[in-house]
């Protein structure tokens, strides 16, 4: 092979990978205008609308993990940009009904909840993230880190207790709409 036509591959194959970057690049920039554009449209709470049932695990200070239950129902108002939700969920040793209020604000989340069966209650707050929220739950006695992602008909909720003396360290739960 000439060391000509050895120097035109390599420009042949620099030139197709800047061009696969390009592309690409470009490709994700408008997806991700795209994605803003919907909530822009749509808010970001659309997509919990309704009610969804299924099952995960409780984690419990006493180091036992338990299975969990659960059943949640979604309000969504004003637009897509507020919402009310419903979660109700019970182990074997335990149980909770947890309600809420979001609303979402110029790329925030911010609200209230309350937990009916401990009398518990606080304020949340915390940003859209792709699919999903984080949001940190706050209360006189509890705060924790709330992960929601919703893909389809599908949803998943991770809690994480902040406190180690917290009754529940965490919660996973996987539901699905219907």
């Amino acid at each position: 092979m000439s060391s000509q036509s050895n120097h035109v591959s390599v420009v042949f194959r620099g030139a197709a990978l800047a061009l696969t970057i390009l592309f690409f690049g470009i490709s994700d920039g408008r997806a991700q205008s795209a994605i803003k554009q919907s909530l822009a449209e749509s808010g970001p709470f659309g997509q919990l609308a309704g009610r969804w049932s299924g099952s995960g695990t409780i984690n419990l200070s006493n180091g036992k993990h338990e299975p969990i239950k659960c059943r949640a129902s979604y309000d969504v108002l004003d637009e897509q940009n507020k919402l009310q939700l419903n979660i109700q969920c019970a182990s074997e040793s335990f149980k909770f009904e947890l309600l809420g209020n979001a609303t979402y604000t110029g790329g925030t989340i911010t609200g209230s909840w309350s937990e009916s069966t401990r009398n518990a209650a606080g304020s949340m707050s915390g940003k859209v993230e792709g699919a999903g929220f984080q949001v940190v739950a706050k209360g006189p006695t509890f705060t924790a880190n709330l992960t929601l992602m919703t893909r389809g008909d599908k949803q998943s909720v991770t809690i994480k207790s902040q406190d180690a003396q917290a009754e529940v360290q965490g919660a996973t739960i996987h539901l699905q709409r219907g």
